[in-house]
């Protein structure tokens, strides 16, 4: 089960290093998250595990895992959209302008986004990292998971308290 946490975790680190060089290419916020403290977007985390937790017969089909790993990835971040503004009262993304958008949660760009990302994930990026993953000490998980629940709470509890995401910008109005 702890490796499950560590690819969450891992893939939710990664998504952040993505979100934050995708915004500076485009000229957007670059810096994204979704929690509180860590550098983490746990929508990328969630994606990569629906992604990694997909059959082998899947997995040994390159145009499977790409059609299959844009509807998982896509499903995490409609899931993801609408906790955020169903529970949170908040939106961190809203894809209203692109073709192909559903509510402007998720849109067709994205989703193949998310394919191309499938087939780096499962053919290079997780074969890489996997071993590592596996060598964590228990208890180091189990702080991690501590730790990521505690972020997540307080997290929560800031958006609904707040109502908008700029309240997990903390750090930039401590300047």
């Amino acid at each position: 089960m702890l490796v499950w946490l560590w690819n969450f975790m891992v893939y939710s680190f990664i998504g952040f290093l993505l979100e934050v060089a995708f915004a500076r290419l485009v000229g957007g916020r670059a810096d994204r998250k979704g929690l509180l403290v860590l550098p983490l977007c746990p929508v990328y985390g969630a994606g990569a595990c629906l992604i990694l937790a997909l059959p082998a017969w899947a997995v040994r089909q390159p145009w499977a895992l790409f059609l299959l790993g844009s509807l998982a990835a896509t499903a995490a971040e409609y899931l993801a959209a609408l906790y955020h503004e169903k529970a949170l009262g908040v939106s961190f993304w809203n894809y209203d302008g692109l073709p192909g958008n559903i509510q402007g949660k998720v849109c067709l760009p994205f989703s193949l986004a998310w394919g191309m990302l499938s087939l780096g994930l499962v053919y290079w990026l997780h074969p890489l990292l996997s071993p590592w993953l596996v060598r964590i000490p228990p208890l180091v998980g189990w702080l991690a998971l501590a730790t990521l629940l505690t972020d997540g709470c307080l997290t929560a509890a800031m958006l609904r308290r707040c109502g908008d995401v700029s309240c997990l910008r903390w750090y930039s109005r401590a300047n």
